[in-house]
């Protein structure tokens, strides 16, 4: 990375429907809280690509996906060609430097539309991670902080959801911080 003088970057992709993640919260003794939700079918689709670089701020680059249910002309979650402008907007993003990218082993990661996609970019040199260890990718926090922020909010429609995500996700764009806590939660060392 550094004699490539790239960005390393983690990228993952979560999801999210309209039934919130479950967290505790307080009440009454004797009174068990409830949150009414509307449990609509539906689903967002997120994909994040947290970015490092010595010397530079850790920057989180993100997309979003809104899928209704019955409409099949819309996509259901992140395919090779929506990954692939992820990682072409991560590249403008981040000053057309070369990008390092740390990634699973997912279907979509590792088919022949993707390895064709991979090829056709000189910039972009790709590394996967080992099976089922998430522990490793800082992109695996990003998720959790979200899912601790939406806990127990109750969106009545998948647009208010994608909003909200969108917010935090925003939120965290701006606290790099933040995201150099996660790339230090996974262990990895940036510095020489």
């Amino acid at each position: 990375m550094r004699e490539k003088d790239a960005w390393l970057v983690f990228a993952d992709e979560a999801g999210q429907s309209l039934r919130p993640p479950r967290a505790t919260t307080w009440s009454p003794r004797g009174i068990t809280p409830t949150v009414r939700v509307n449990a609509g079918s539906g689903r967002i689709s997120l994909a994040s690509a947290v970015c490092c670089r010595p010397g530079e701020r850790t920057r989180l680059i993100y997309r979003i996906l809104v899928h209704h249910p019955g409409r099949r002309t819309e996509k259901k979650g992140f395919r090779e060609p929506e990954l692939a402008a992820l990682l072409d907007a991560a590249y403008q993003q981040l000053g057309r430097r070369d990008i390092v990218l740390v990634w699973d082993n997912s279907t979509q990661h590792t088919d022949a539309a993707m390895r064709a996609l991979i090829a056709a970019r000189s910039w972009l040199t790709v590394f996967r991670l080992p099976p089922y260890c998430p522990e490793l990718n800082p992109d695996e926090g990003v998720w959790s902080n979200l899912k601790k922020s939406l806990a127990n909010l109750a969106a009545c429609t998948l647009e208010q959801l994608a909003a909200l995500a969108k917010t935090r996700l925003k939120r965290m764009q701006y606290r790099p911080g933040l995201l150099d806590g996660f790339i230090a939660e996974t262990g990895l060392i940036l510095t020489p």
